[in-house]
């Protein structure tokens, strides 16, 4: 028995009947073989930094996969899923390497962030990804995908999409920039998310995706009498809309919305994914009744 709490942000679950690391592609496929045999459930983990554990444990495997390596040539980056983004981001401004500085303080691993497309300030992880290798869970074969192989979609990605991958290792292609310049942008994305996102308590980050202006019913929403922003498409913030929906501070149990940034739940007093649970389908509810729009989570719930 593991406990799960140690391998969340948000420091919230119960235990995992078996876990393990594994360092190689070879100890994935024997550890996935050895669970498929048990007839376990298996739940592949990344960095923790946006999932959602139920107090009740995981009956079956978590397997966390250790690959936490960055090689570096010319202008292409490669490195493990493992890595941490803050790892990757220093290691590309270290070198003079444009294109990843959008993404300074962003929490989470390189493979998160390409499972996820992740993106913030305008910058998405597809801009700068040239190929992807990982191992399919079925046939247990090693696949390459470049980019457009890759369907890279707001805040997703073919890998999110079929939920049958394990993204191993990443390729991103940058450009030459000037070292001082690249730190001092990077700092201001740091700093910017000190200033406005409550990190004095365990989250998970963003709980639910912004809402693309495109994707609005227009007899249902008017999007201009409402806040729109880049990202890197018009989209209204979902922390706008919960923000407007009165719902900054409302609590749960041990958990609360953020009077800081409405869209990030904070565990403030030892909180429980049930917890949790109940002011995410409260922010549903109340921003469906208001706005009539549905907002979709961005964190991963895994009951």
């Amino acid at each position: 028995m593991v406990d799960l709490k140690r391998y969340s942000n948000f420091r919230i679950g119960g235990q995992a009947k078996y876990f393990k690391e594994a360092k190689t592609a070879e100890e994935v496929i024997q550890t996935l073989q050895w669970a498929r045999e048990k007839k376990l459930p298996i739940y592949i983990l990344g960095g923790g930094t946006n999932i959602l554990w139920s107090d009740k444990g995981f009956d079956g495997l978590v397997l966390k996969p250790d690959f936490n390596f960055i090689e570096v040539e010319d202008f292409y980056l490669t490195a493990g899923a493992s890595v941490p983004m803050s790892k990757l981001i220093q290691a590309a401004v270290s070198r003079g390497l444009a294109g990843l500085e959008w993404a300074g303080g962003l929490p989470g691993t390189f493979g998160g962030a390409v499972y996820g497309n992740a993106g913030a300030f305008g910058g998405e992880i597809r801009d700068i990804v040239v190929e992807v290798m990982s191992l399919d869970t079925e046939t247990m074969e090693l696949k390459k995908r470049n980019n457009i192989e890759c369907e890279f979609d707001y805040r997703a990605s073919v890998f999110k999409k079929r939920g049958k991958e394990i993204i191993l290792q990443a390729t991103v292609k940058l450009e030459p920039g000037e070292k001082r310049i690249l730190y001092e942008s990077m700092m201001a994305k740091i700093n910017y998310r000190k200033r406005r996102h409550p990190l004095e308590y365990p989250n998970i980050g963003s709980v639910f995706k912004n809402v693309p202006v495109g994707n609005l019913d227009k007899e249902l929403a008017d999007p201009h009498r409402l806040v729109v922003k880049t990202d890197p498409f018009p989209v209204i913030p979902a922390a706008y809309l919960i923000d407007k929906a009165g719902l900054r501070g409302v609590s749960c149990g041990g958990a609360m919305i953020s009077p800081r940034h409405p869209n990030f739940i904070v565990n403030v007093l030892d909180a429980k994914a049930d917890d949790v649970l109940a002011l995410i389908e409260l922010i549903k509810e109340k921003v469906k009744e208001k706005f009539k729009i549905q907002l979709e989570e961005e964190v991963r719930i895994i009951n």
